[in-house]
């Protein structure tokens, strides 16, 4: 069996499917990566993985160019001739489900990271929606395709919306954490300034901009924190915060500005509180890693940060876009150490009993074994799912010679 894993952006790949891509490896698949050319290629092959550069620009909206990159992953799906692909995220999702067609449809697998465009009131969605919603249900249905989200309240969106049917889906919560790399620090805390710490990319949905207003307001109280953002820009996403006012926030100093970080483990270990306002989220790895770090969180009450933050148990969540709520749910946390500590260790028992990334990898598994694409049993699956239709060999033999 060989199977294709597809993406927007290689550092995806690399940062966040590579336990998936070992285990179908290790399962006796032949495994390549599909993406656009980054920086990140390179480490992929170093992984011992085969890439396939597509042709495709995340930000371009062309039809000319955009019709080259389904005509493109086509193409590379024709030689290829898999006999499964798994997409993420949106545009990977609707361009490879057409070149699929197009290219004899294997068994697909589309992986929602987050809803996001074009299921969003805002931006251009609400405009782009009537003619793509249509558009993705009818790619999303047929025997051989299976839809993943990270959150289940993503999943009874589109089921709403009658985009999918709940019955060929399933809600696997991301992509897991490594309990053994993210882990606390067994060490007493130094008695001191306490750090408050975000990480994510510059995008304004991330909450980026309420985030530095909660550190400007817990500053005009008085309070002695740091504030920190470890994370780079993303000049290739429609949301990126303007280059001019990351430059305006460093001047200003409220918030230090870390930049992209290799050192994610270190750097929670030295954090007292983590923190993520993003206003839609599939499954934040971010509140995972800080989780297994054993650290209290404060997020927004949306899908994928909720199945993380337990209220009142690991950490508290606030409405979106409200920079008030936000720094009210910090300010909670930085005064009482107690607290902290107590929830630091109930985020770590979350962690380990929910988001490992053993326990995640099989539920991917799990998907390629109801697919008929590996041997042996499912777990059952959730009420109100079906399994779906095992793919026959012989047929995909056929359509793979002709």
């Amino acid at each position: 069996m060989k199977v294709l894993l597809v993406a927007n952006a290689d550092w995806g790949l690399y940062n966040f499917r590579l336990p998936l891509a070992r285990a179908l490896r290790d399962q006796g698949m032949d495994v390549a990566l599909v993406c656009p050319e980054g920086p990140y290629v390179p480490r992929l092959r170093e992984a011992g993985f085969r890439v396939l550069v597509w042709r495709m620009r995340r930000r371009s909206v062309g039809p000319v160019s955009e019709a080259g990159a389904i005509l493109h992953l086509a193409r590379l799906y024709r030689l290829e001739a898999p006999h499964a692909v798994q997409h993420y995220t949106i545009k990977p999702i609707v361009y490879g489900s057409i070149a699929a067609r197009l290219a004899g449809r294997p068994a697909v697998i589309n992986t929602f990271t987050g809803v996001g465009f074009p299921f969003l009131d805002e931006g251009l969605s609400p405009r782009f929606r009537p003619f793509l919603a249509p558009l993705i249900s009818r790619l999303l249905r047929g025997s051989r395709m299976h839809t993943v989200f990270h959150n289940p309240e993503d999943r009874d969106a589109l089921v709403r919306q009658h985009i999918v049917s709940a019955g060929d889906t399933s809600v696997v919560l991301g992509s897991g954490v490594d309990t053994e790399l993210f882990s606390p620090d067994t060490r007493e805390r130094e008695d001191g300034i306490p750090t408050v710490l975000m990480a994510s990319r510059l995008l304004s949905d991330k909450g980026v901009v309420e985030y530095v207003e909660a550190a400007r307001i817990l500053r005009a109280r008085g309070r002695q924190v740091r504030f920190l953002h470890a994370g780079g820009d993303d000049q290739g996403s429609r949301v990126a915060v303007p280059g001019e006012t990351i430059e305006a926030w460093r001047r200003e100093g409220v918030v230090e500005f870390l930049g992209h970080r290799e050192d994610m483990p270190a750097l929670l270990r030295q954090a007292s509180v983590a923190v993520l306002p993003s206003y839609h989220e599939g499954l934040s790895r971010v509140l995972v890693e800080a989780a297994a770090t054993g650290l209290p969180l404060v997020a927004t009450r949306v899908g994928g940060c909720e199945a993380v933050v337990h209220e009142g148990e690991n950490g508290y969540l606030v409405p979106p876009r409200d920079s008030q709520a936000l720094a009210e749910g910090i300010d909670r946390l930085l005064g009482d150490a107690d607290c902290r500590r107590r929830m630091g260790h109930a985020s770590r028992e979350i962690a380990e009993r929910e988001f490992s990334v053993s326990r995640i990898t099989q539920q991917y598994l799990d998907v390629y074994r109801r697919l008929g694409l590996l041997p042996g049993e499912a777990e059952a699956a959730e009420p109100g799912q079906k399994p779906p239709e095992p793919i026959p060999a012989h047929d995909h033999d056929k359509e793979e010679n002709g």
